[in-house]
């Protein structure tokens, strides 16, 4: 995400770690239309939403980009937090939790993810007709 993007959404979310006691951190997240970018926070405890801007690091920033994730899941409802996770394609699984207020990130993030596969695949039709108009075939003598 080199290029200026669209930030559809920036905010807190919490994030499960890999680790062995799997530990909640508060993570600054912003959802672009090519992925999630997750912040860490400085202090280590994640101060939440109401930190300075100064806390979010921004130099060890995380991606998780649209063309590697496969799907938003598992959506649970508990004690008013939404829990979710996020599959790659690797199938690696990454789990995350919000607030149960307003719109949810996972809503945000799958209705992202959705737009961002229905234009790679309207880009992938142009390309494919485009090439096979600039090579004048009719597509009647190709295989299905």
């Amino acid at each position: 995400m080199s290029l200026p993007v669209k930030v559809m959404r920036d905010g807190v979310l919490e994030k499960r770690s890999s680790g062995l006691l799997q530990l909640w951190k508060k993570k600054r997240c912003v959802l672009t239309e090519e992925g999630l970018r997750l912040h860490s926070c400085k202090g280590g405890g994640g101060s939440g939403a109401d930190a300075p801007s100064s806390a979010w690091s921004s130099n060890k920033a995380k991606e998780l980009r649209f063309e590697r994730m496969a799907t938003v899941d598992c959506v649970e409802y508990k004690r008013g937090m939404v829990y979710f996770t996020v599959v790659m394609a690797t199938g690696k699984e990454i789990d995350f939790r919000c607030q149960q207020e307003g719109t949810a990130w996972n809503a945000e993030i799958a209705l992202a993810l959705v737009r961002y596969k229905n234009l790679q695949a309207v880009q992938t039709g142009r390309n494919r007709h485009l090439s096979t108009t600039h090579l004048g075939s009719t597509g009647e003598d190709e295989e299905l």
